[in-house]
């Protein structure tokens, strides 16, 4: 694969472990999707089953089967899924497609997201205008920066590739299987792919390949099997 075909929807994610499959076959790349999550979770929340979802005020479905501690707030459009836990003093902001057996921990804050099944983002993260794949895990303190200091719109980069993406708002894209370690920064336009280790108090800048450990910027290696 070349450089950009890294950066791809395909090369990032499996995409039936996510409500927002049909969003994300109709872009290439995934920051492409962060514009349409809002009215996407309209579109879906319609649909869903009312036996198993409730519908609150404000566009915000939450499953039965899911634990949301009376101190969290959700601010809609949003969905949360089953056997998902919202935990005390959650801060979801809106536009936060929250997929099924999720964690969104204490004092965590989420907005303009997608976090597919099973991701956990389970002490004090902040995840703004990003995707978390099938799995993922953000340690304690680890977070997604999303606007950059000179409030200039947004480029991924990868290698020799940049990419101008025409947002001045966009986090980072966590492939399938990452773990983000504790205390990490992900600035700007960060991509992340599949199964790849994040090391604890990281500053993550560009594209960092799959299956990879990333210890520092200067020092990516490849996973050992």
């Amino acid at each position: 694969m070349n450089d950009l075909t890294k950066l791809t929807v395909k090369a990032l994610y499996s995409l039936e472990h996510t409500k927002a499959a049909v969003l994300l076959e109709s872009v290439s790349y995934p920051w492409e999707a962060l514009e349409k999550i809002g009215e996407t979770i309209k579109e879906i929340g319609s649909r869903l089953p009312k036996e198993l979802y409730d519908q609150k005020d404000g566009d915000v479905w939450i499953a039965k089967s899911a634990k949301v501690a009376p101190t969290a707030y959700i601010h809609g459009p949003a969905i949360i899924g089953e056997e998902t836990e919202v935990r005390h003093c959650a801060f979801i902001r809106g536009n936060a497609l929250v997929g099924d057996h999720c964690v969104v921990g204490n004092s965590t804050e989420l907005k303009n997201v997608i976090l597919f099944d099973n991701v956990q983002v389970p002490h004090y993260n902040y995840v703004g205008d990003s995707i978390l794949g099938y799995r993922s895990h953000m340690g304690a303190g680890s977070i997604t920066s999303n606007v950059k200091s000179d409030k200039k719109l947004v480029i991924v980069k990868a290698g020799e590739e940049r990419l101008e993406t025409g947002l001045k708002k966009f986090g980072a894209m966590i492939g399938d299987g990452v773990e983000v370690g504790c205390g990490t920064i992900l600035n700007p336009g960060s991509v992340v792919g599949k199964n790849s280790n994040i090391y604890p108090l990281s500053m993550v800048r560009g594209y960092v390949a799959a299956d990879s450990v990333y210890k520092n910027q200067n020092e990516v290696v490849a996973k050992l099997d």
